[in-house]
């Protein structure tokens, strides 16, 4: 083997190393644009179901007089597990085993929570449950904080702050306040937050797919609900599911209402999953300003300027949040690159001088051979 061959390897060596190393960066950066674009559509996809289904439920107990929310929510739920039995049937993804205990208890505590905010809705006005429900951001950092060591920056306080004033603001017009209804209202507040970290913690614990998690658990969110829910709405508005005339047009409402549910059970795992519970209840609030929106401009709600500055706060809040956030991932994303890219440099180095040294050896051993053939 001659000097100039070697040269020509270790030149050879080097430049696919490099190629491998630019191609890991190029791996790296499409894994970051098709999780962007991952959780734009996830949050898309939220927004336009949460809205289309409270204007569909809004119809169907409004206008058609069906009361009973918690039983429907039962029914929601089922339809999903039904749905997602169908798609895991025909392969469109594949069922992970979890721990069952653990799904249980989850299933059991989303159940519960939901139960809760319906009874705190039914024992207390409803500006005190909006409040309940702008409570549950602050109470969800100081629990990310305490227990999973999560870090808010000042940036990202401020932009909850004005949130939840902008949407106070707008939404919450009378504060009655009673025991009975603060308790559930605890209750309500501690659950949902509970449920909702763990359906973050849970995916990215134990590396299961919103979907996953979603076909696992809701067959116990909706046991535990369809068991409790007619005794809870008939507990709360004095009247039977079960006695209830079902005129055609009410049964398609609720079939219209199961079908949409699907799509917000399935983006609500999502949207936890990809980003996080505080995002979700941001997004959660991004809802209620479209739905009172609505409202105005379509359905000729009745409003004041306060509930327009409100909305306006809100909006310019949830601007600053999702500004800050972008900003935060950014800088810890080019963090990640940089220590990735240094590790590569240390790597590429590693090799070339491996090469170098094989080169010197290769070289000696031409010189020795070259010696003796002169002898």
């Amino acid at each position: 083997m001659t000097e100039e061959s070697i040269k020509v390897e270790v030149a050879l060596l080097l430049v696919a190393v490099n190629f491998l190393l630019e191609l890991k960066r190029e791996d790296q950066m499409g894994e970051m644009s098709g999780y962007q674009l991952g959780v734009i559509g996830a949050l898309f996809l939220s927004v336009a179901s949460s809205v289309s289904i409270v204007i569909c439920n809004k119809a169907l107990m409004s206008n058609l007089g069906f009361p009973f929310a918690t039983t429907l929510t039962s029914w929601h739920l089922m339809v999903t597990y039904c749905t997602l039995y169908v798609a895991q049937r025909l392969n469109f993804f594949e069922s992970k085993p979890i721990d069952m205990k653990t799904v249980i208890i989850f299933g059991i505590l989303n159940g519960v929570s939901i139960g809760f905010l319906n009874l705190s809705l039914g024992f207390n006005s409803i500006g005190f449950y909006q409040m309940t429900k702008l409570a549950i951001i602050p109470f969800t950092v100081l629990l990310e904080t305490l227990f999973l060591n999560k870090q808010f920056s000042q940036k990202i306080k401020f932009s909850l702050l004005l949130l939840l004033v902008g949407v106070g603001i707008a939404s919450v017009t009378d504060l009655q306040l009673n025991f009975l209804g603060t308790v559930l209202s605890l209750l309500a507040i501690v659950t949902t937050c509970v449920g909702q970290i763990l359906t973050n913690t849970i995916q990215k614990r134990l590396s299961v797919s919103s979907t996953q998690l979603l076909y696992q658990s809701a067959p116990f969110q909706a046991a535990i609900l369809f068991v409790t829910g007619p005794i809870l709405d008939q507990y709360l508005t004095r009247r039977n599911v079960f006695a209830y005339q079902y005129s055609p047009i009410v049964l398609g409402f609720i079939i219209l209402s199961c079908l949409i549910a699907v799509s917000v059970n399935f983006s609500t795992f999502l949207v936890i999953g990809k980003t996080s519970p505080v995002t979700y209840q941001v997004l959660g609030h991004l809802k209620t300003c479209l739905v009172l929106g609505f409202g105005f401009t379509l359905l000729h709600d009745p409003y004041t300027s306060r509930n327009i500055i409100g909305i306006l706060v809100a909006m310019f809040g949830m601007v600053l949040y999702s500004y800050f956030c972008t900003q935060e991932n950014k800088k810890k994303q080019s963090v990640d690159l940089s220590a990735s890219q240094i590790k590569d440099k240390e790597t590429a180095a590693l090799l070339g001088g491996m090469s170098m040294g094989d080169e010197k050896e290769s070289q000696e051993f031409i010189k020795k051979s070259d010696k003796d053939s002169l002898v």
